[in-house]
């Protein structure tokens, strides 16, 4: 949990780091330290979790919680109190980290400097490993140069494997080559040393045993089950705007009515202004923690959205077949779910499907950015004309 934790704020400073800034940003909350820019050369200090993000990213100095680290040129020099994850195209690994390391990208180097004290992860192209591992090792790359010790279990995956004069496991080596490699007996003894002879079907082999083990699409039951959940969910979201809200609703409804066209224009406009926010608010810097709500606030008016409109087509399409314009809640929301049922099924049409959805959305999110706006401006009502007549004397 605290991984999903660090990564989910990670992606927001990597989405906020993409943007073209002259400067350094820098920014504390929580105890927790964000950091973007073009180039930096952070040297932390930090109480709390720490995290990174530039095209060249270099930090030096102590993080007592977690640090990540992101761009295209990553070199940490940092002590880290607990976990170091690094991903670049090149990483570097110079600082001592007190639990696990996990380094993803092209070219992935640990060197004598570091020290993991827990399990390391390394993942790359090229990766080089010279920093001693306390706990266990998996290493995955076409070349792997092992060149350090390590005090747990070993497991690399690999086209080409070696090691240097320092290389030692205390522990089992695992290793997956196409050829059967010869391990130094001051590596690893032979009675520890276990081959698996890599070929073409292993990465099939290693997907359906995850999908036996976490099945990865989901049977006819699960789907059926979800879209009733959905159904019952979208219902009820109904049921409280009709009773809490009738007359708003209804007007909603009327204005797609009469103007499809325009509410498809609103909508359009309506979301550009949400996504638009989630950029604006993050270069306020001050905003940056306010970026999920944001985030949240889309996925909020999308399904209201998406509910508005399949409801405004249901009744127009149910007074369009001569039935009662004003009927009950109930037949209201029979007609909402019926509605809801029929664009389920175009789902399964290519294409077809999305379009349908989509235009739904854009429907309700353009009554709604209409109504916001009469709010905001408000609305005078009807205007009449005056004929002004001469005053005879």
């Amino acid at each position: 949990m605290r991984f999903l934790r660090g990564f989910g704020a990670a992606v927001v400073i990597v989405l906020c780091g993409t943007v073209t800034w002259s400067d350094t940003v820098r920014v504390e909350t929580g105890g927790d330290f964000f950091t973007a820019g073009a180039v930096i050369d952070e040297t932390l200090n930090t109480s709390g979790d720490a995290f990174a993000s530039a095209r060249t990213a270099t930090v030096r100095g102590e993080a007592q919680g977690d640090l990540h680290v992101t761009g295209f040129d990553v070199t940490s020099n940092a002590n880290t109190s607990e976990d170091l994850y690094a991903f670049g195209a090149t990483v570097v690994v110079r600082g001592k980290t007190a639990e696990d390391l996990t380094a993803a990208g092209y070219s992935v180097r640990t060197e004598a400097a570091s020290q993991t004290s827990g399990n390391a992860r390394l993942f790359g192209n090229t990766v080089v490993i010279e920093g001693p591992v306390a706990g266990a090792l998996t290493a995955t790359g076409r070349d792997v140069v092992l060149n350090a010790s390590v005090r747990g279990d070993a497991r690399i995956v690999a086209r080409s494997i070696s090691f240097g004069p320092e290389a030692v496991i205390a522990g089992t080596l695992t290793y997956r080559s196409k050829e059967k490699i010869n391990v130094p007996e001051r590596v690893a003894a032979a009675d520890r040393v276990i081959f698996e002879k890599a070929t073409a079907t292993d990465a099939w082999d290693e997907w359906d045993k995850m999908r036996k083990e976490m099945p990865v699409l989901p049977t006819l039951a699960t789907m059926l089950f979800g879209f009733i959940v959905s159904l019952l969910f979208f219902v009820v979201l109904g049921a409280v705007m009709l009773g809490f809200m009738p007359r708003r609703l209804e007007k909603m409804r009327q204005s797609i009515a009469r103007a499809p066209g325009q509410s498809m224009l609103l909508g359009v406009i309506g979301l550009s202004m949400l996504f638009g926010m989630v950029p604006i608010v993050g270069l306020t810097i001050v905003g940056l923690p306010f970026v999920p709500i944001v985030v949240l606030a889309i996925i909020v008016a999308w399904t209201l959205g998406y509910a508005l409109g399949a409801y405004s087509v249901a009744m127009r399409v149910w007074v369009g077949f001569g039935n009662d314009a004003e009927p009950g809640n109930i037949t209201r929301l029979l007609v909402f779910a019926g509605a809801l049922i029929v664009v389920a099924m175009l789902n399964f049409i290519p294409f077809v499907g999305w379009v349908a959805n989509y235009t739904l959305v854009l429907l309700g999110l353009g009554a709604m950015t209409n109504a916001v706006l009469q709010y905001l401006i408000g609305n005078p009502g009807e205007a009449f004309d005056i004929d002004m007549q001469p005053i005879e004397n």
